[in-house]
């Protein structure tokens, strides 16, 4: 039993070893990931699929060792132990032993003591009774001495006899009744072990039995994960990652290397002009080409831009697209905070005591500007996108015809952003400054634009740069033309004045039947 405990302590630690080794693995190739880390191909999932699995076959090893810690190793070790009967036969042993010294040392030596002084006291008698020099005192007082050992040794000898008596019986009750029932016990104890014994064989195969069920789940699962595999899926997953979207290069042109060779008048026909100044360099349509072919060879090396022009024009066209929705989602929790301040503003308003509506100014315009900033960068991204696109022109081109090559915005009409300065506590910004030709173009028309609402003056504004808008804070000016995106508005005041002012810096009411683009504010 000892043997077997033994062997199945030695087993339940390899159970926890092999476990826990499971568990290292499955973590060394499952570590924690982003969101943005999370595998897309099926192959990477039904991998992740599989290590999930026997992570959780893992935790089953574990229940393995801990049932055969209890069930199997804990049992064997308390009936190992169970020394119970043992014990009550050492005790019955000792106990006739005891009674054995007790019988021997005292009450058997001393009458084997007694009766050899009785044996000295008659031979002493004998020898001064038949000794005619001794006296009748002598005789008499040796013959006293007799009678008294006699006596005393006859004492002794019944009191021998007695205790002689009392441990012959101890004996026959230890060996004819204490000694057969304690064999009788340890016989039944050591067949109870032996019964324990096959009981834990039989709960060291239960153990193993009860979880193959889940065992055999996960087995399932890794099956099943393999299944998932989809060849397919995962080979259009890779083509639509590196989708570059280059053209296929077209025929590389002849270069006629005798141009610079003096031919006479008959010959000029046969030489190949010189190229036209408006046509591209041969030479130059080359090295783009072979900048194109980069797929198996040798990938150029470009610089990391910020329109995102370094890459092809797939793959610049998923990150504007992917840049441009998280822009969104930022304006969108900036309008929501701003929203948010704009309600607490007019509760406190209402309700003074519940705080200072002041206090929230400063925030409230920390929030226009970070919103002002977010529409620039959406705008200008969408800018490049439209390039990626098919070169559509922009919002800012649609609505008026720009020199710009790439379609962009003019910095100064892009967002009233640009000359924010990094304090976001000062309530008063100033508006960028821009170009000075750049409304020139915007009031050529004679006849002026009717007015498709009103908006009332948040702030100051001074309108330093040709094309823009004096107004002081509460003034009430028409609307004209809405804001495009760029964070201007045009409006008119009472005397006819027009100007573009900050959109961020206006409160805007459209009229019901005017027509045009959403306000921002």
């Amino acid at each position: 039993m000892e043997r077997y405990a033994k062997f199945v302590k030695e087993r339940l630690e390899i159970e926890q070893t092999y476990a826990k080794q499971l568990r290292n693995l499955v973590k060394k190739y499952c570590p924690k990931r982003s969101k943005d880390d999370e595998p897309r191909f099926t192959s990477c999932l039904s991998f992740y699929s599989i290590l999930n699995e026997l992570n959780d076959y893992a935790g089953q090893r574990e229940v393995v060792a801990e049932e055969m810690g209890h069930r199997v190793y804990g049992e064997l070790m308390r009936y190992s132990q169970d020394l119970k009967h043992l014990q009550e036969g050492r005790k019955a042993q000792q106990y006739l032993d005891q009674c054995w010294k007790q019988m021997d040392n005292v009450t058997r030596k001393s009458s084997e003591r007694e009766c050899r002084e009785a044996e000295k006291s008659q031979i002493m008698f004998e020898r001064l009774d038949n000794d005619i020099n001794a006296t009748k005192s002598e005789v008499e007082k040796a013959k006293s001495q007799l009678y008294l050992r006699t006596h005393m040794a006859d004492e002794s000898k019944n009191e021998y006899a007695a205790q002689l008596q009392n441990f012959n019986a101890e004996q026959w009750k230890h060996f004819n009744t204490a000694i057969p029932q304690i064999f009788k016990n340890l016989q039944d104890m050591d067949e109870r072990r032996t019964v324990k014994l096959g009981e834990t064989y039989r709960s060291f195969a239960e153990v193993e039995r009860k979880v193959i069920p889940i065992i055999s789940k996960c087995l399932e699962g890794m099956v099943t994960a393999a299944k998932n595999v989809d060849e397919r899926r995962d080979s259009g997953i890779v083509v639509e990652s590196f989708k570059s979207g280059f053209e296929p290069p077209g025929d590389f042109p002849f270069e006629d290397f005798s141009q610079n060779i003096q031919r006479t008048g008959s010959d000029g026909t046969i030489g190949t002009p010189k190229n036209d100044p408006g046509k591209p360099d041969p030479k130059h349509a080359i090295g783009k080409a072979k900048n194109k072919l980069w797929l198996f060879g040798k990938k150029p090396k470009a610089p990391n831009l910020e329109d995102l022009s370094h890459l092809p024009p797939e793959q610049r066209r998923k990150k504007l697209q992917q840049r441009i929705d998280e822009l969104n989602r930022e304006l969108q929790k900036e309008m929501d905070q701003r929203d948010a301040l704009n309600k607490m503003k007019d509760v406190y308003e209402k309700n003074p005591q519940m705080g200072d509506p002041g206090s929230l100014q400063p925030k409230i315009s920390e929030t226009i500007c970070n919103m002002e900033k977010l529409r620039s960068e959406i705008h200008k991204n969408e800018t490049w996108l439209a390039e990626v696109e098919g070169g559509k022109q922009s919002t800012r081109s649609d609505r008026r015809p720009s020199t710009d090559v790439n379609h962009h915005a003019p910095h100064g009409r892009e967002s009233p952003e640009g000359s924010y300065t990094d304090d976001h506590s000062q309530e008063h910004r100033t508006p960028p400054q821009p170009d000075p030709h750049e409304f020139d173009d915007e009031f050529d028309d004679d006849d002026p634009l009717p007015a498709i609402g009103h908006c009332k003056a948040l702030y100051s504004f001074d309108g330093s740069n040709e094309g823009t808008l004096v107004m002081k804070e509460d003034e009430v000016l028409y609307v004209i033309e809405e804001d495009k995106g760029d964070g201007w508005t045009r409006v008119r005041k009472q005397s006819g004045v027009e100007g573009y002012v900050p959109t961020s810096y206006v409160e805007i009411t459209l009229e019901k039947h005017s027509k045009g683009a959403v306000t921002y504010i």
